[in-house]
């Protein structure tokens, strides 16, 4: 066997070290810091997507193959007459966490330094861009000060707008290592009850939007106690008398937090000592914070609190942003938003435009601002930007008003996408550019904590799939700056970014990797993971910061900045009483481009369901499992139903994940409201008010398929899962069954012309099932049941075998039966890393009398990798002891 190759997974910023292997297998890097060789069940299972079936392969214009260089010379071409007949800003790039840094990089220095536009966005808008401002704002830049070893070396741990057990599993399991080791005390401040808050010493379900008020009363309590560090204020802050100000109007009393965020005064009381009393604290904060239309000022609250009482840039103790992408930082070191420019650079800042300019010798640079996500879409769809290249994301589905977005790609004059895959983006597309997915492209990327680690192949690109910094540089060329578009290797592009970290910076930018600005070839490809700054001359990779002042700012000193109160932009009415929050889920990344085609992180949650309070449901007449119509002003969808005690009354939680390729209900984003913060343009899409509605479910039924089909019957709800050899449908008719049930069922089946058709019909008992076949193989089987029926639907992960192989004679009455050829226990997956599921789980631990989450590890290595099914287990657990003891 080959040496293994040393790469890092493309999915949350934790930032992973992956040893891969060209056929595909892969385990965690135990020499890469991040993770020291750990994996969450998404990143071990890296290995199933790398199949080549469903891959762009060929550039195709208008829907028809073409050749790579007449694509690029129509873009270049369409691009180019655009600018000359509307301006510059006529023209946009929209770009994408899962860029590599080195296409972040040409895509900037194309559209601000050569095109002349700052229309140049990333999805990572939707995910980091408040924590971007705040940052900035409190620190002169965009910087996290710590590292992950300060989860390990706090005493205190606050978790804010994160469920870090499902987000960021590899981080959760060293908090909780630590948390065993030296007893860490966990607060968690989540409307939801979460895997997370299941373990905390402390969960705060505060209601959505009102973070601002809980720490601007914590800021007024520590000053009324006397913990503000007034000597480290003094000497490295300014703004403590207004910050102050502003959190005493907003917070002045504990009952009025307590009003305005939903907890009693008890509980922010506890919250407030522990704070005040344990120096050694670090507050983590995500998506809860920043997807807000309040969401930079959430984190100038938090970040106030930290700056008051000199926590910060000490072991065990800061304020800590986990980024959402792989390369969501990268990206913002390359001036990847349409307010920055590269090298952290920014427009506002004095000298940086000319400084750019002079360095990437481009007379044409941007001078303003872009469009952010929100509104470049708007821009789209009202004509003012006229020619867009979107990549390596999908903004038909993850935007919000994904509606309204879907209309802006079809009005789009120009639309090019460069992807792996077809989504329902790539659909509008007049230009589709196929892209070099993981495992077959080389640059870097930035973590959460400042490490720049190597993205390296291991296996060869499909078809005529290219890296997207060749695409960009290639339409450079094209468009006439052949000189400065030139590179010949990701490491060339690399080493211009470092050498422009480092120019004209002496200290004055935190951002400084100017030590890589020489690395030749070889040692781009040997590259080991390092943290930045790491500035010419640096003989170690750069630490905590701030501990001792210094801040990138004229006066070398932080900001607290005064963060008055205010709720979500749109809050429940008479017409929208709920609150819809959207979010992820364990196994699932973004929109399931990759994730979708593996079984086995389908499991644990194989359809989108909308989980409501116990108290809403019996409200709304819902039961588990049934349907549910929501709507908002912006769109409406069916889901199902799950009753959750964790979800606050009044709130509705469905994840972000799903859509109109994997389940009729489409893309959540279709409810989701356009309000961003006024700072940073980040949306909200965490509090959009809605309407529920219970339906009837008048049938169900199961579907197994070979094809990846998409049902289009009125009143049919399904969800689409893969299985080994095909796919698994789960159908719900809020319809009654036509009296005349055959051409329902043909639909359904869809078979190949000349299948044979096997079927078992029992009106009575309102139940039907029907198998096709091919050639002696299950082409299509459906299973029916009518409302009321005392019969069951078969388990569709225990009939996935039946689409493997070929089909005896004598096996076709155990193939109606329900019966699968391969028999597997039909049982919900809990641990998705081993495959163990809730029933294996149940009966090891009644016949062994397991006790302990260690017990079970050892039986069955279930929470042994991630942890991020230890939640679950101990629930099982605990079940099964109160079982045990009736």
């Amino acid at each position: 066997m080959t040496a293994a190759v040393r790469t890092t997974c493309p999915y949350c910023g934790v930032g992973c070290g992956v040893l891969a292997q060209p056929d595909g297998s892969l385990k965690g890097d135990p020499a890469h810091p991040a993770n020291k060789g750990r994996l969450c069940a998404k990143g071990a299972a890296l290995g199933e997507t790398l199949s080549d079936a469903g891959r762009l392969l060929h550039p195709g214009i208008a829907g028809a193959r073409t050749s790579w260089n007449t694509a690029l010379d129509l873009v270049a071409a369409r691009f180019r007459e655009t600018i000359a007949a509307h301006g510059p800003d006529s023209v946009a790039f929209y770009v994408s966490g899962q860029c590599l840094t080195e296409d972040y990089y040409v895509a900037n220095k194309l559209m601000k330094g050569f095109i002349g536009s700052g229309n140049i966005d990333t999805n990572s808008r939707l995910c980091m861009a408040s924590s971007v401002a705040g940052h900035t704002r409190a620190f002169g830049a965009d910087v996290v000060p710590g590292l992950y070893e300060d989860l390990e070396e706090a005493d205190l741990v606050i978790l804010v707008g994160s469920n870090l057990a499902w987000c960021h599993p590899v981080l959760h399991g060293r908090l909780q290592a630590a948390r065993g080791e030296r007893g860490t005390k966990l607060v968690v401040i989540d409307p939801r009850g979460t895997a997370t808050s299941a373990g905390a010493d402390l969960h705060l379900a505060l209601a959505p939007g009102s973070d601002v008020a809980l720490f601007a009363g914590l800021l007024a309590h520590l000053a009324g106690i006397g913990r503000v560090d007034q000597g480290w204020v003094a000497a490295h802050t300014t703004g403590i008398n207004e910050a102050l100000t502003a959190a005493r109007e907003t917070a002045p009393t504990l009952e009025r937090v307590a009003a305005l965020t939903g907890l009693s005064p008890e509980e922010i009381a506890r919250f407030y000592a522990m704070f005040a009393a344990t120096e050694r604290t670090v507050t983590v904060y995500s998506q809860g914070v920043n997807q807000s239309s309040a969401g930079t000022d959430k984190v100038n609250a938090i970040l106030n609190c930290h700056l008051a009482t000199g926590r910060i840039g000490r072991p065990g103790m800061g304020p800590f942003s986990v980024t959402g992408q792989p390369n969501a930082m990268g990206g913002r070191e390359v001036g990847g938003l349409a307010n920055q420019l590269a090298a952290h650079m920014r427009f506002d800042m004095p000298g940086a435009p000319d400084r750019l300019r002079r360095f990437w010798q481009a007379p044409n640079l941007a001078t303003r601002p872009g469009l952010k996500a929100v509104e470049l879409f708007e821009a789209v769809l009202d004509g003012r930007v006229k020619a867009l290249w979107i990549m390596a994301t999908n903004p038909a589905d993850s935007l919000p008003r994904a509606g309204r977005v879907r209309q802006a790609l079809a009005a789009c004059p120009f639309l090019v996408v460069s992807d792996c895959w077809e989504t329902d983006t790539t659909r509008h597309a007049d230009v589709i550019l196929p892209a070099a997915g993981w495992g077959e492209k080389s640059g870097t990327v930035t973590n959460s904590e400042r490490r720049i680690s190597r993205q390296r192949p291991f296996r060869a690109a499909p078809g005529e799939a290219r890296p997207d910094w060749w695409m960009l540089a290639e339409i450079g060329r094209r468009m006439g700056w052949a000189k400065d578009f030139a590179w010949e290797s990701p490491a060339a592009v690399f080493r211009e970014h470092a050498a422009l970290s480092g120019f004209e910076n002496g200290g004055s930018r935190s951002f400084d990797i100017g030590a890589m600005a020489m690395l030749s070839d070889e040692g781009y490809e040997a590259l080991a993971p390092f943290r930045w700054p790491l500035p010419a001359g640096a003989t170690e990779e750069g630490g905590r910061l701030f501990a001792a002042g210094g801040f990138p700012t004229p006066d070398g000193r932080a900001r607290l900045v005064p963060t008055p109160f205010r709720g979500p932009a749109a809050m429940p009415g008479a017409d929208y009483p709920l609150l819809l929050n959207t979010g992820r889920l364990r196994d699932q990344w973004h929109t399931m481009t990759r994730t979708g085609q593996v079984p086995r992180l389908s499991e644990h949650a194989p359809v989108p369901a909308a989980a409501l309070s116990p108290g809403d449901a019996e409200a709304l007449g819902a039961e588990a499992g049934g349907l549910l119509r929501l709507a908002s002003p912006h769109g409406e969808t069916v889901l199902r139903v799950a009753i959750d005690p964790g979800q606050r009354p009044g709130e509705v939680f469905v994840p972000m994940h799903w859509t109109d390729a994997f389940t009729s209900s489409g893309p959540v984003g279709r409810l989701v409201g356009a309000a961003v913060d006024p700072v940073s343009g980040q949306p909200e899409l965490k509090a959009t008010p809605v309407r529920a509605e219970a339906l009837p479910v008048r049938w169900r039924g199961l579907l197994l398929h070979r094809r990846a089909v998409r049902p289009e019957e009125p009143g049919l709800h399904w969800s689409r899962a893969p299985v080994a050899a095909g796919h698994v449908l789960e159908l719900t008719g809020a319809e009654p069954l036509p009296a005349e049930i055959a051409p329902l069922v043909g639909r359904l089946l869809a078979a190949p012309e000349g299948a044979e058709l096997l079927h078992i019909a029992d009106p009575a008992r309102g139940a039907w099932r029907f198998a096709t076949l091919a050639e002696g193989r299950v082409e299509s089987c459906l299973f029916l049941l009518r409302e009321g029926s005392r019969a069951a639907l078969p388990s569709g992960t225990a009939l996935a075998g039946l689409l493997d192989g070929m089909v005896a004679e004598a096996a076709r009455p155990g193939l109606l039966a329900g019966r699968a050829l391969a028999a597997r226990p039909a049982e919900r997956n809990v641990c998705a890393c081993f495959g163990v599921g809730i029933q294996t789980l149940r009966a090891c631990i009644l016949d062994r009398r397991l006790t302990t989450v260690a017990e079970v590890g050892e039986a069955l290595s279930a929470g042994t990798n991630c942890g991020s099914c230890l939640p679950e287990i101990r629930e099982v657990l605990r079940d099964a002891r109160a079982e045990a003891a009736a």
